[in-house]
């Protein structure tokens, strides 16, 4: 699901592939990714003192005098910290669209009171990061070795050398709930007050959507469900067995197309790409298409392969994030659309 410059595949890797602990007790998190805080953390409005740190997913222990409350962030980090009262003060990654609009992984951020140190690959201004004073950053990791997404491998070590301390969040060949209890742990010892309503609303709606969507995949195992991401001149079909979302989906019983490794190596292991001919290759009675920014949105695909596929014609065609913001809250919807779609559709392929 990288979009992957980073991690050395094409960046239509991400595309298609869509692809603290400090002194107290000890929050378990996702096996042995441990978070312990002072207080309540020291950004959210809840305050807190004391000694932080906090256990990462490249098992590096990020430890400070007090909890960080100068944070920059990947935008999709940012926005699910926000979702939990946790502010960012500044973002790298698709945060405006061109006409200064939140892009969709920006989440619910109002982004112009944030500093947005880059909004495509390969931007990441380093003087700004550096005024912004930064006490930490953070960022999800599609690759299993300890990569920080959008964080340009060129000026790594000059980001680096601002010295701010770093958290990575794995993404990478995992089911969607690890990490959504990842991020939950980290901003929890951030300061967000994790057991108040909000949040067990947003947990029990994710959980209630889970039992929905395997409930929809029982009742119509024969739904066949492609995701693709579209550019100009590919037709991309992710695997499932790298992405976040997809391993969940899967695991609830929903019936995905799978290209075979051999067709997507190309892509890293994350998807395979197809000419707009041979958009067709593979039955499909549901389509979840990318809705990322940097892919071209279903609306706008003229190539008439697209146009005549079954799913197309049947207007079963979905959107979906591959790069899904780890927050019960948004997380939910995206199992909703799902198990909606799988309710309502019709054998198509």
């Amino acid at each position: 699901m990288p979009n992957a410059r980073a991690t050395h595949l094409s960046r239509r890797g991400i595309l298609a592939a869509g692809g603290a602990l400090g002194l107290g007790a000890v929050l378990a998190a996702c096996g042995d990714g441990d978070a312990k805080g002072g207080g309540s953390g020291g950004n959210a409005a809840t305050g807190a003192s004391g000694p932080w740190a906090f256990k990462d997913d490249r098992k590096q222990t990020v430890k400070t005098d007090k909890a960080p409350s100068r944070i920059v962030a990947f935008v999709g980090v940012a926005a699910a910290l926000h979702d939990y009262g946790v502010r960012v003060e500044g973002v790298f990654g698709p945060t405006t669209t061109k006409d200064g609009k939140a892009d969709v992984q920006a989440g619910d951020m109002d982004v112009s009171k944030v500093t947005v140190l880059g909004n495509e690959w390969g931007q990441f201004n380093i003087e700004k990061y550096a005024s912004l004073a930064p006490d930490l950053l953070v960022s999800t990791m599609f690759d299993d070795a300890g990569t920080l997404w959008y964080v340009p491998e060129e000026s790594k070590k000059k980001i680096l050398a601002v010295g701010a301390p770093t958290v990575g969040i794995s993404v990478y060949d995992r089911q969607l709930t690890e990490p959504l209890e990842r991020m939950l742990a980290l901003a929890e010892s951030l300061g967000a007050d994790v057991t108040g309503d909000k949040v067990k609303q947003a947990r029990k709606r994710f959980e209630d959507a889970a039992v929905r969507l395997r409930a929809a995949a029982r009742s119509k195992p024969d739904i066949k469900v492609l995701a693709g991401s579209a550019s100009q001149d590919l037709f991309y079909v992710s695997g499932t067995n790298l992405s976040v979302d997809l391993e969940y989906f899967k695991a609830l019983g929903v019936n995905f197309v799978e290209p075979p490794e051999s067709a997507k190596k190309q892509g890293g292991g994350w998807y395979e790409s197809l000419s707009w001919e041979n958009a067709n290759k593979y039955a499909a009675d549901i389509i979840m298409m990318d809705n990322r920014t940097s892919a071209i949105q279903p609306a706008d695909i003229t190539q008439g392969t697209w146009k005549k596929l079954p799913a197309v014609k049947a207007k079963q065609v979905i959107a979906r994030n591959p790069e899904p913001i780890l927050s019960y809250d948004k997380c939910a919807p995206l199992l909703e659309d799902l198990a909606k779609a799988i309710e309502t559709a019709k054998k198509v392929a």
